[in-house]
């Protein structure tokens, strides 16, 4: 989970730095077709048994709801809103996750115990971001409407994925799938709306941080996530979610030299409760001490 979030967290920076020279859908064509092509050179080298051909057609949907369409959703509302108020948003996704799993699932029902610390995640979130951020709710109605629409696909996407990710394939083979899938739809949607080569060419930082994206926060980043979805199930490896700001918050205080401010430690606070909450553990630990009293 904590090396999840780096590299996920570490995807904000790296964005950032992109945008500078490319538009939205240029840059998620690079990151999906890139680590597509990283994908299948790695799945051939370690010879992992891809998904049969009839199968295909799952994966390309796979990709749809996990990269394409929240991808796109994301960029198109942060035209309109604050990328606070898109992150707020955004981290309802665990919450969506454990409703997912309740009705979808049979072993991942949710309890109080989730239901509460999902709360305390999201509260860490808004706290993080701030009242300006929060002041922003209720204008722009259909750009906060495709934040909660993105954070549900990936919530559904990540229960969809339980049905293969360590039984029926590798988290190598369904990221390969995954990617390929969310490649062929996403490359002719950035060719036609972008026209990417009629665009001034990047300089070297900028594609240092696109082969940092797909390296690290695309390619590494998905194998780890599908294999916390295999070992802990989906709705709690969602919780990275509440964790990615905390690291984007650190890389922008040592490496932007942005300021910490109380808000970002009230906020780390409530999502160490919510995930202490989720996990159970101290809860359970208390519990025993109690009893030996």
């Amino acid at each position: 989970m904590a090396a999840l979030s780096v590299m996920w967290g570490a995807a904000f920076f790296f964005t950032a730095v992109q945008l500078q020279s490319l538009p939205p859908l240029t840059i998620v064509m690079l990151r999906v077709g890139l680590a597509a092509l990283l994908l299948l050179g790695w799945a051939a080298a370690v010879r992992v048994e891809l998904p049969r051909p009839n199968a295909w057609p799952i994966f390309l949907g796979l990709g749809l709801l996990n990269n394409v369409l929240p991808f796109a959703l994301l960029a198109v509302a942060q035209k309109s809103i604050s990328s606070g108020l898109a992150g707020i948003l955004n981290a309802t996704t665990p919450l969506w996750g454990v409703l997912v799993a309740h009705f979808l699932t049979t072993d991942e029902r949710a309890t109080p115990a989730k239901i509460i610390g999902t709360i305390f995640g999201a509260a860490g979130v808004a706290a993080m971001a701030g009242y300006d951020a929060m002041a922003g709710l209720g204008n722009d109605l259909l750009a906060q409407l495709a934040c909660l629409i993105a954070a549900l696909c990936y919530a559904l996407a990540a229960i969809w994925s339980r049905r293969f990710v360590g039984k029926s394939l590798t988290p190598l083979a369904v990221a390969t799938a995954q990617f390929c899938g969310a490649a062929v739809v996403m490359i002719p949607i950035a060719l036609w709306v972008d026209r990417p080569w009629m665009l001034p060419t990047p300089g070297s930082k900028v594609w240092a941080a696109m082969l940092a994206a797909v390296i690290v926060s695309t390619v590494l980043a998905y194998i780890v996530y599908f294999k916390l979805i295999a070992r802990i199930g989906a709705s709690k490896a969602l919780l990275v979610t509440f964790t990615v700001p905390i690291v984007a918050i650190f890389l922008g205080v040592t490496l932007l030299g942005e300021a910490l401010l109380p808000k970002h430690l009230i906020g780390m606070l409530l999502i160490g409760l919510g995930l202490a909450a989720i996990d159970g553990r101290l809860w359970r630990i208390v519990v025993q001490r109690r009893s030996h009293l």
